[in-house]
């Protein structure tokens, strides 16, 4: 009976224990629950505590060679702001006379990168190592106060006002890696889809950027027959578990001809970059390279949020189709045309190399060019842009030669101006963005069209009618 009675009494001890136990381990794990939530509430309410991000947070290496940087400087000098931007253009071998232009960043000897392999093949180049060890090149300077590196070719054009806005809906304290891939599906294919390239420039979040200054070079030795440094940076970064966090306003460009298509169908969100400037036609036509992205930039610096941004509206009476890339160019098509078709991108470029059936493949939605100059639609460019307490004034002139066959009140057609406020994005609005709307004013008179642009009413369609 004592027996029985001990055994009893060691079955409800141990069954006491064993719900003890596993009352402390779910208090154990409601603790840490509510750990992570205090944790992440304190860092929401830091985060609404810190100075909102501006272009004095960001801190840009910019890859180059002393061969090519002046030939290239004053592509770089389209957008660098000397009194407010930080960064350092980084060249393997310093010129022997100093350059005093303080129009645009400073020159800073790469690292030696000599002591590493490189085995990609003979039209490789060996400067993707020293490429690479920028990011802790640059890290290692100590730059004060930085949420973000920013990481780019010498003819990668940034839109800086609008990074600021982009990066603004991170937390920099958080491990972010962002950029987009090539436009080109080939291009992507062979590297990867989910690697950020670095003509289209990337950015890195400070918190990231230190724990991968201190393990590059591991990486560099490990991936010596990769071609390029951004691979080789996708690469330490995926070492690292971090992923990229796609954002289309980077452009790598990875196409040669007239890029026209590419950006009067630009995506909703901020034009972030452009590269390979010099490898395709100019932008405007009868300029050159430089002059064209320079009268971009005439429209850019006025309303940088809202340049490329698409605006598509239809005129009832006359049914045409109007396509407003603003600060570029309008296309008329003299038909009614749905919205989802506008948006495809016409094939008006080139492919960046040529022998492979997909070359002219790309990733994003295109249309083909009609072989008919009477079924393409009429271009009109920016010509001029000018602001004040009323708003902003953008003019366009008409381009392309008028067909036969079109009606005579297009014929008739040589300006258009567009009226807007300048745009300023809140975060929600960079979350969740929304094509704005826009209103033909209906009668054309001295050869004048006039469009406002406007935010959509709540239920608004974008339809022809």
């Amino acid at each position: 009976m004592k027996s029985q009675n001990n055994h009893s009494t060691s079955k409800s001890l141990i069954k006491l224990i064993f719900i003890s136990s596993s009352f402390c381990a779910l208090c154990i794990y409601i603790s840490m629950v509510l750990m992570t939530i205090m944790k992440y509430q304190d860092m929401r309410s830091s985060t609404q505590d810190l100075p909102p991000t501006s272009v004095e947070h960001l801190v840009f290496g910019l890859g180059s060679g002393s061969s090519v940087w002046p030939k290239r400087k004053d592509f770089v000098r389209l957008y660098w702001k000397p009194n407010k931007m930080r960064g350092c253009v980084f060249v393997g071998s310093l010129p022997k006379s100093k350059d005093n232009d303080t129009s645009i960043p400073p020159l800073c000897l790469s690292s030696n990168t000599s002591q590493f392999l490189y085995t990609w093949g003979p039209t490789g180049h060996l400067s993707a190592n020293r490429m690479t060890r920028i990011i802790k090149d640059i890290v290692d300077m100590n730059y004060s106060d930085v949420r973000w590196y920013v990481f780019g070719d010498d003819d990668t054009i940034f839109f800086p006002e609008n990074l600021v806005k982009t990066l603004s809906k991170y937390d920099h304290r958080l491990w972010y890696y962002i950029g987009a891939r090539s436009e080109n599906f080939l291009a992507s294919q062979y590297f990867s889809f989910e690697m950020a390239f670095g003509g289209g420039g990337f950015a890195i979040s400070s918190s990231l950027a230190k724990v991968l200054a201190n393990v590059v070079d591991s990486c560099i030795e490990r991936y010596h027959y990769l071609y390029g440094s951004d691979a080789r940076t996708y690469s330490c970064i995926t070492e690292l578990g971090a992923v990229l966090t796609h954002e289309p306003g980077f452009h790598q460009v990875d196409m040669l001809g007239n890029t026209f298509g590419l950006l009067a169908t630009h995506p909703v969100t901020p034009l972030l970059s452009l590269h390979h400037v010099n490898h395709t036609n100019p932008i405007f036509p009868n300029m050159t390279n430089i002059k064209a992205l320079q009268h971009l930039f005439k429209a850019a610096n006025v309303d940088s949020q809202r340049i490329l941004q698409q605006t598509v509206c239809y005129d009832k009476k006359l049914a045409w189709t109007v396509s407003v890339s603003w600060g570029y160019a309008i296309q008329i098509f003299p038909y009614n045309k749905h919205l989802p078709d506008v948006l495809r991108v016409p094939k008006t470029m080139k492919p960046w190399q040529r022998g492979n059936s997909m070359d002219t493949e790309y990733n994003f939605n295109t249309r083909p060019i009609h072989r008919d100059e009477c079924d393409r639609p009429i271009i009109f460019y920016l010509n001029s842009i000018s602001s004040g307490k009323d708003g902003i004034i953008t003019n366009y002139k008409k381009s392309t030669r008028n067909c036969s066959r079109h009606m005579p009140s297009l014929k008739k057609l040589e300006r258009i101006k567009v009226f807007s406020n300048k745009l300023d994005l809140d975060v929600n609005q960079l979350r969740s963005p929304r094509r704005h709307c826009c209103d033909i004013v209906p009668s054309i008179a001295n050869g004048l069209m006039e469009v406002g642009i406007r935010e959509c009413r709540n239920e608004e369609l974008i339809f022809m009618r």
